[in-house]
């Protein structure tokens, strides 16, 4: 079974490696939204690229859920200490994987080349090599993604979001095989508008999710009625979309064969399958993983 998923955040990650843990990680793989990526300080960082190297090799911070356990923050008290930009922390491991980028070849060889040395099976392809920013634009004015959502702590209303540089875009190479060669697609419980929308304005890849033969299954990032972290109940109340799973699939519309939600949770119009899906164990994230995977075999028939 080759299982292909749209993934960006903590959520996605999870669901990638409880899908890890039940089928061989080589059938596994993961298109990761790269609208977040940007340069600081000269480095380019890949922040959801990044976790998903973190969480699959075993080396994320378990509480957090981003960055490394047993992170060091030398070089960040430096820098403070000489008044520099202290707003986005960069642990002293954290650094290598942005240095070693500045060594050459694109996002897809960099990141191919840091799964390969950590010894992670699942294919990671980055949405796209050419550079795409999600920008947000607030009632304080359009800030770049990272300054809305960690220097800002996503507490700016949101009016509008849009993706800088993705019309004239190109998928990675690999991805659009990759859609079209799955036997299951997914869409991870990533935030739809910050994480998920970003890899779908990339040109080509709608119209590759519509063209599939393959059963496409979103896992709704609601769980009990709200989003357990980060700013998705937030943003959609701002957008005047109200926090439901029939809204996740209206949000989905023409992409998705059903949806997999949390629970008693509403149900929305369309198939849709039930679990629990709060992932806080690597046991709820096999089951997740196992339950989408069984409910897009119920499609497929």
């Amino acid at each position: 079974m080759r299982v292909t998923v749209l993934t960006g955040g903590v959520g996605g990650a999870k669901l990638v490696l409880g899908l890890a843990q039940i089928i061989p990680p080589p059938s596994i793989t993961a298109i990761v939204n790269t609208g977040d990526d940007f340069e600081h300080l000269g480095l380019p960082i890949s922040p959801d690229i990044d976790t998903l190297l973190y969480t699959l090799s075993g080396k994320a911070n378990a509480a957090q859920g981003w960055g490394r356990e047993n992170e060091s923050w030398a070089f960040m008290a430096a820098l403070k200490s000489l008044g520099g930009p202290d707003w986005f922390n960069l642990g002293d491991g954290d650094l290598a994987l942005h240095v070693m980028r500045l060594a050459g070849g694109g996002l897809s060889e960099t990141t191919a080349r840091f799964a390969r040395a950590w010894g992670i099976g699942v294919r990671m392809l980055p949405m796209s090599d050419d550079r795409v920013s999600t920008m947000i634009d607030t009632d304080i004015g359009r800030l770049a993604f990272q300054t809305y959502f960690v220097e800002r702590r996503c507490a700016p209303v949101v009016h509008h979001i849009s993706f800088l540089g993705a019309a004239a875009a190109r998928p990675a190479a690999g991805v659009i095989a990759a859609l079209a060669d799955a036997d299951v697609i997914l869409i991870a419980p990533s935030n739809p508008w910050l994480s998920v929308d970003p890899i779908l304005a990339i040109p080509g890849i709608v119209e590759a999710l519509r063209a599939t033969k393959a059963p496409v299954v979103a896992v709704s990032p609601l769980v009990g009625g709200t989003a357990v972290k980060g700013p998705t109940a937030k943003l959609m109340l701002e957008l005047a979309i109200p926090v439901t799973n029939a809204s996740i699939a209206a949000h989905y519309d023409g992409l998705i064969d059903g949806l997999l939600i949390d629970g008693d949770d509403d149900a929305p119009d369309l198939p849709h399958a039930r679990t629990g899906t709060l992932m806080t164990t690597l046991a709820d994230r096999a089951r997740v993983a196992q339950s989408a995977l069984d409910f897009a075999a119920t499609l497929r028939q």
